[in-house]
């Protein structure tokens, strides 16, 4: 029993090992995002942080539509982000802990 408790440690600490290359790897994945009419294009980390923006320069004369293209635009992104952020994680998660019945938070 104490062995299987000392592995079970060991697995865990490997699993939150994984979990922070897997942060780290994030930071390198571009996410390219832009409007419908390519007028403004955002490129953003899966662990959401804005890297660029670039706006047409025909938003610049309509503040009202700079904001919502940027709001839209932005939002999309960090949609896309989230969604590989969280199946990247969960996944890094789920591949080093032990199967514990009643356990199965990351399908």
């Amino acid at each position: 029993m104490f062995g299987d408790m000392m592995n079970m440690m060991g697995k865990l600490k490997e699993t939150q090992k994984k979990v922070e290359e897997t942060k780290k790897r994030l930071n390198t994945v571009l996410i390219d995002e832009h409007s419908s009419d390519k007028k403004i294009s955002i490129t953003i980390t899966a662990n959401r942080e804005i890297k660029s923006i670039a706006i047409n320069d025909e938003l610049l004369e309509d503040k009202e539509q700079l904001e919502d293209y940027l709001v839209l635009t932005l939002n999309r992104a960090i949609e896309k982000a989230t969604k590989i952020n969280e199946a990247e994680l969960a996944s890094a998660a789920k591949e080093g802990l032990p199967n514990i019945p009643g356990m199965d938070m990351f399908k």
